[in-house]
């Protein structure tokens, strides 16, 4: 009969990804004892459920310029003035978010998240990104922003505190569009980049200033060293949102419905093949993949090969198609390739003039 509960849920994640695209949730460290044994972990999903006794005047701004953003809901990890960072972020790690951002970090405190996002999105597989400040990351998961002479009317922020604002963009914005030129009404002065070119080809992401407006330079991460398995792709927040919400759609979809209530054989893994290619399709309708491009998964017979070579089976004569279906003990080897659809953001428009009369 198949797996019909697999095929609902994956249906189901592929109509609403553009509408989840724009839920994002900002994960923000905030130091403030205002009420703090009230509660260490807040979750806010409007300006109404602030209440200015429980902050300080810092940091309801902060809280109020991340929902600026409209992500659909921002969780405060509410900390102590003498709290160690590093003790308080196991707590983060049970919370689902996709951007976080801490706008008093120190320089110390900095680097310590930046090293906590990598780990866990190495060795948990988690697919949290940061917003930070002048941390030069070479990472996906991280967001080096730099720009610094910041105001708002008379206000002054550092480069630091208005991570905030930008976590809460990014975790706002759907996937048909990207943060690139992506106008920040509310800021009226910066201070410019002498070489924004530069900078962004460095993994910076900045602000520019186009003689009316102050917008987001391009919508890049702090990765910098390419790789064949990291391309340019890498790089830009847009595209890394869709890959990290396709492995936890699968990944959540997998772990739901399938561990441990199917046989592990060769057509219990076509049939789960089958509903994750359907899903693909559904992106690829919606214009999130490249629906010209062949976006599909399949059994990975090149790994399924070596996970038995190395428990000393010789599979020099089987075909491509013997190991795969040949499954090997509990794990579903798959593999895949899609195209994510980025947005329109260079042009190049050569125009000829024909000759006088």
């Amino acid at each position: 009969m198949g797996l019909p509960q697999i095929d609902i849920a994956f249906r189901s994640r592929s109509v609403t990804a553009i509408k989840r695209s724009a839920m994002g949730i900002v994960a923000l460290i905030l130091r403030d004892e205002t009420n703090l044994a009230a509660n260490s972990v807040v979750t806010i999903k409007s300006v109404e459920d602030l209440q200015t006794a429980d902050w300080t005047p810092e940091n309801l701004d902060y809280i109020n310029k991340t929902l600026l953003g409209t992500p659909s809901k921002v969780v405060v990890l509410k900390i102590g003035e003498q709290a160690v960072l590093n003790d308080e972020l196991k707590k983060l790690g049970s919370i689902k978010f996709n951007y976080a951002a801490m706008p008093e970090a120190t320089e110390d405190e900095a680097e310590t998240l930046v090293t906590w996002i990598k780990g866990k999105r190495l060795n948990d597989k988690k697919t949290y990104k940061l917003v930070v400040a002048n941390q030069v990351a070479d990472d996906e998961g991280v967001i080096n922003f730099t720009t610094t002479g910041i105001k708002v009317g008379a206000k002054a922020y550092t480069t630091q505190e208005y991570t905030a604002r930008l976590a809460g963009i990014f975790a706002g914005l759907p996937f048909t569009r990207s943060s690139t030129y992506f106008v920040l009404p509310e800021v009226t002065e910066i201070e410019e980049s002498d070489t924004p070119n530069e900078d962004i080809d460095d993994g910076q992401l900045i602000l520019i200033n186009d003689g009316e407006k102050i917008k987001i330079g391009r919508g890049v991460n702090s990765l910098t060293t390419l790789t064949g398995e990291k391309n340019g792709a890498w790089q830009k927040i847009k595209i890394l949102e869709v890959m990290d919400m396709i492995t936890d759609d699968v990944r959540d979809t997998f772990d739901e419905h399938y561990v441990g209530k199917y046989i592990n054989i060769y057509d219990n893994q076509i049939l789960f093949i089958i509903a994750v290619n359907a899903y693909l399709k559904g992106l690829a309708a919606q214009q999130i993949l490249d629906p010209s491009y062949t976006n599909v998964s399949f059994i990975d017979a090149d790994a399924q090969r070596l996970e038995w070579e190395a428990v000393g089976t010789d599979t020099t004569d089987w075909t491509d198609q013997q190991v795969r279906e040949t499954s090997f003990g509990s794990k579903v080897i798959l593999g895949g390739q899609v195209k994510i659809a980025d947005a329109m953001e260079d042009l190049r428009f050569n125009i000829l003039s024909a000759g006088a009369a």
